[in-house]
């Protein structure tokens, strides 16, 4: 598995409702945030390494009623208490 970060842009007073949506229709969501600034949500989606990033973000977030713009952050590695750092 691997995480996947999208900024979603909704349109003016549709923030709430995409969320709801997202959170009911996407199994790959682990978290949805409401954020301020550019973007109005930050969500935390984890794909097999095998599902098709572009084809996920297009398919699952850009067609939910509601959305406007997303930015995908694609990560590579995570790091957290107890993970060992490189050297160690």
């Amino acid at each position: 598995m691997r995480a996947i970060f999208v900024q979603i842009k909704c349109e003016l007073g549709q923030a709430y409702r995409v969320a709801r949506e997202a959170a009911d229709s996407i199994p790959e969501m682990s978290e949805l945030f409401s954020t301020s600034g550019q973007y109005d949500l930050l969500g935390k989606f984890y794909l097999d390494a095998s599902q098709d990033i572009g084809l996920f973000v297009t398919d699952k977030i850009q067609t939910l009623p509601g959305v406007r713009d997303t930015h995908t952050i694609i990560t590579f590695n995570a790091f957290g208490g107890g993970t060992a750092r490189p050297g160690d």
